[in-house]
């Protein structure tokens, strides 16, 4: 297959300088509704496609049997830990994964620390709350969006790490990074150096689970006036709409409200690519701080099965999706994509805010989560699962200008690795049915079952 060399999404890279391994314990329980409380039930080892397989080993050193095992321990903890935090909350400091998988509740003071083991957990003495990170977080939030551009620019994200409990800012590593001057009044920060960056980003397509969009109708638009991202989630609404949760950023009329037609590409005759779809909606930043798009399949995907309840992954296996969840500090997680096949890596943090620039230089704000797992360019929009229940779309990625995984994880080696920014799916689902005013959207949930018809 050729390549097809397409124009910059309509933001720059999001995550361009995660440390993964700075990024240790953030905290959870962010505040943002559950769309799904119940915890589904996750597929059996021997259904996970054998190219997700060969990932798990490879990525993680896991048999399917032991990422699944991890993947539900995750999702007990968050649980545990959202019920823990809601009985005590001044004194509740965070909860993660080890890399070995045990459980970890971080407290503020001894007796709640009594209660955390006493049902079964190990514990964790921190000298500062969720909600004093929390704050910390916001006022230094505000501190960053009130500074010019060109000073704001090198700060690519700051996160929540609960087991320093401590602020981790990354800055790109060039002379405007260096003299940032970061004001004293907040919480202990750590300041982690990445590459410096920049330059636009070659987007490639990949087969199956790759969509091309354009402002314009393709026979009107140039290559360089084509964007290419990928297919999330298939998702439907009490109407019956077959709808794909994909990337916000992706939308090239995210900016003006506009819709725009989504094709799958033909990379033969680009100009002529069938139409499967437009997106309905697009959230860029706003007041849940989200990367999302909604995209409503037309009859054409339906009737090729796009609207199934199945991700695309390598050399076009598939993975069904059994259900939801949320980022776990420590969770086992894998992307899929075409590019760079399945790859996997572990949450390496449950609450990351990023600065996205838009087309015309507008600063948004992005939260969502980290993760290990290798991203390259045009996976943007794409699926993350722990273990078969979804878990987020991809927002950016440290390595989408490199060429494949194996010359990422060299080059990005010394910055602590391959980093990825997730936006999770729960609260893109609640956002959607918030914003439906009961029209398309409302009653949205993540297909489990196939479609009959």
């Amino acid at each position: 297959m050729r390549k097809l060399v397409a124009r910059r999404a309509a933001v720059k890279a999001a995550s361009a300088g995660f440390a993964a391994t700075v990024l240790l314990a953030p905290l959870l329980g962010s505040g943002i509704a559950s769309a799904e409380p119940a915890a589904p039930v996750q597929l059996p080892a021997d259904a996970l496609p054998a190219e997700m397989v060969t990932a798990l080993s490879r990525d993680l050193g896991m048999t399917p049997t032991e990422y699944l095992d991890r993947a539900a321990r995750a999702q007990q903890l968050r649980d545990y830990a959202s019920d823990f935090r809601a009985e005590n909350p001044d004194t509740f400091a965070g909860a993660w994964l080890t890399p070995e998988g045990k459980a970890v509740v971080a407290v503020t003071n001894a007796d709640a620390g009594r209660i955390a083991a006493a049902d079964g957990y190990q514990t964790h003495l921190a000298p500062i709350s969720a909600n004093g990170l929390e704050g910390a977080l916001i006022q230094l939030s505000q501190w960053i969006a009130a500074l010019p551009r060109e000073i704001s620019e090198p700060i690519s994200s700051i996160a929540i790490d609960a087991l320093n409990s401590q602020l981790v800012l990354n800055i790109a590593n060039t002379g405007t990074g260096h003299l940032l001057n970061l004001p004293t009044l907040i919480a202990t920060i750590k300041v982690v150096l990445s590459p410096g960056g920049g330059g636009a980003v070659e987007y490639r397509p990949m087969g199956g689970d790759t969509y091309i969009t354009a402002k314009t109708d393709l026979h009107d638009t140039t290559l360089r006036g084509v964007d290419v991202c990928s297919f999330g989630f298939n998702s439907t609404d009490a109407a019956g709409n077959a709808l794909n949760i994909s990337a916000g950023h992706c939308n090239p009329n995210v900016d003006d409200g506009g819709a725009a037609p989504v094709y799958s590409p033909n990379v033969r005759d680009i100009p002529n690519s069938p139409q499967v779809g437009a997106f309905a909606k697009s959230v860029l930043g706003g007041p849940a701080s989200l990367d999302y798009s909604v995209i409503q399949l037309n009859e054409r995907a339906v009737n090729a099965g796009m609207d199934q309840p199945r991700v695309r992954g390598a050399n076009g296996t598939t993975l069904t999706i059994t259900g939801t969840a949320e980022p776990v500090t420590g969770a086992p997680v894998c992307k899929t994509g075409q590019s760079s096949t399945f790859t996997c890596g572990f949450v390496s943090a449950d609450r990351v805010e990023t600065q996205l620039f838009t087309a015309e230089g507008i600063s948004k704000t992005i939260r969502g989560f980290a993760s290990s797992a290798c991203t390259l360019g045009g996976d943007s929009g794409g699926a993350i699962v722990s273990g078969t229940l979804a878990l987020g779309i991809t927002s950016g990625s440290n390595a989408a200008e490199a060429p494949n995984c194996a010359e990422a994880n060299t080059a990005l080696a010394p910055y602590g690795g391959t980093a990825t920014l997730g936006i999770p799916i729960r609260p893109i689902l609640a956002d959607i049915e918030a914003s439906s005013g009961g029209g398309l959207g409302s009653g949205i949930s993540v297909r489990t079952k196939s479609n009959a018809g």
